[in-house]
């Protein structure tokens, strides 16, 4: 599980297949959601703007073209589980991320309804894994979510791999620093996590 959790040990192993296929189960599976997608995408788009002759290089082409069909067909299957008995499947579920995620995501739901909380879940860590069953057990018209979840998939898994091959082309020999890098975006990808937490915390003491 190691190399599935390091960007760059995950793209040196199985590259552009193995971006497709971390998508696809992050944002499909809920076995998926430990899986480092914004950090991934980011890393691919770093790697990408290495020089073709470097130890680890990926065509950027490519690498998005894996990333946004994963990220797609991904979120369709979970939306397709969340309408064949999504409901039990997440009550069955024992990790306590997962619960957590359900409630942001529900949450999300409420507060900008079911397109935009299916954009804006693609960039929040977990949400993203539960939110496409959660809007089949909606019963979010399937060619709806389809309009928003295809918007929704190409800003993230493009936006974020494109602003990661423009960082990588600005500095030269950052694959010295990727380490770093990964460790700010992981951060990044966090923060609205975190921003909830800290609301939920002020609000029960409001509450109190």
């Amino acid at each position: 599980m190691g190399s599935l959790l390091d960007p760059k040990s995950l793209l040196g192993t199985f590259g552009p297949i193995g971006v497709f296929v971390a998508m696809f189960a992050e944002t499909g599976l809920l076995v998926g959601f430990f899986l480092p997608g914004d950090s991934l995408l980011f890393t691919a788009g770093v790697l990408a703007a290495t020089s073709a002759g470097s130890a680890l290089h990926v065509s950027l082409p490519v690498v998005i073209a894996a990333a946004a069909a994963g990220a797609l067909l991904g979120a369709q299957t979970g939306f397709v589980i969340g309408r064949r008995g999504g409901a039990a499947l997440l009550a069955r579920v024992k990790n306590r991320h997962l619960h957590e995620g359900v409630a942001r995501g529900s949450a999300l739901l409420t507060r900008y309804g079911l397109g935009k909380a299916v954009v804006l879940a693609r960039f929040v860590p977990v949400v993203r894994t539960v939110l496409n069953p959660l809007a089949g057990i909606t019963a979010m018209s399937p060619l709806r979510f389809l309009l928003w979840q295809v918007a929704g998939g190409l800003l993230w898994t493009v936006g974020v791999t494109v602003a990661g091959y423009v960082l990588g082309a600005s500095i030269p020999n950052i694959d010295t620093y990727l380490l770093p890098i990964i460790a700010v975006v992981v951060i990044l990808s966090l923060s609205p996590l975190l921003v909830e937490v800290v609301r939920a915390r002020r609000s029960g003491r409001d509450v109190a």
